[in-house]
């Protein structure tokens, strides 16, 4: 019994090394983090909330909506965020340690198991994905025009969407850093990313696809149509959202299937 026990505390103390390398890598570059996961929900906010309804036609958008477009928005913001963040910390630095340099061998030389190393990836690239959702909080705030009528009614399932939500993600950047080879990256960030993020009920509640049935059911092959639908019902739940259960269910099923995706690939390539 002693054995396992012990290769289990040596797992745990190799995994907390892993993370913590990378979060003092992160602590040196704070300041360019900020700016990339606080850029594209700044000028979001910027232009939609703050630029067009001082306009003299305005947005019809956010003119028809009034004050609920800045709170339809916040959510969806927050899932870009949250997606944007977690492949720039995976997938992004995945395509260079599997590279000529094969940095990768470094990594996987720790006393973990290579799905352990992996793991450690997800775990990190969620943790930015959290620092991400939290700063458009305070944009959300200052920058509309009109008030943001966000509230939290039941903190634990908030705080269980965002983490799932960012656990996703993360899955995701593994799933694309792994199997993707790196001189696709930027093909797959045009043929993929940008469409799920633009179908992913980031600028609308899912329900408002009901005059587009096809439409409607497609997009729930998406991820972020449930990270945008999780957080629109903890941080909105006067807007239209999907039922609570579904919405944990299927994160829970993404998780699954991506970080499953992931994995496999991560493990194929370092032993190759």
């Amino acid at each position: 019994m002693s054995k396992p026990l012990s290769n289990r505390s040596m797992y745990i103390r190799a995994f907390l090394g892993l993370y913590l390398r990378d979060l003092r890598v992160l602590s040196r570059e704070l300041g360019p983090f900020i700016l990339r996961v606080g850029m594209q929900p700044l000028l979001f906010l910027f232009v939609f909330t703050y630029v067009f309804p001082r306009m003299s036609g305005g947005n019809p958008m956010a003119a028809a909506s009034g004050p609920s477009f800045g709170t339809v928005l916040l959510p969806g913001l927050m899932a870009v965020a949250i997606m944007f963040s977690a492949i720039a910390a995976v997938a992004l630095p995945l395509s260079s340690e599997f590279g000529v340099t094969r940095e990768i061998d470094d990594r996987v030389m720790s006393p973990l198991p290579v799905a352990g190393v992996a793991i450690e990836k997800i775990c990190f690239g969620a943790m930015q994905s959290i620092i991400a959702a939290l700063i458009v909080l305070p944009l959300a705030i200052y920058i509309p025009t009109t008030p943001v009528a966000a509230r939290v009614d039941h903190w634990f399932f908030a705080v269980l969407v965002l983490i799932l939500s960012s656990l996703v993600a993360g899955a995701l950047g593994l799933a694309i850093g792994a199997n993707v080879k790196p001189p696709q990256i930027g093909l797959v960030f045009s043929i993929v990313l940008v469409p799920i993020t633009f179908l992913g009920c980031v600028y609308y509640p899912w329900s408002m696809l009901n005059r587009i049935p096809v439409l409607k059911w497609a997009v729930l092959l998406n991820p972020i149509v449930y990270m945008s639908e999780g957080l629109r019902t903890a941080l909105t739940p006067d807007v239209p959202h999907m039922p609570w259960y579904v919405i944990l269910l299927a994160l829970l099923i993404s998780l699954y299937l991506l970080g499953r995706l992931g994995l496999r690939g991560f493990v194929r390539r370092v032993i190759s």
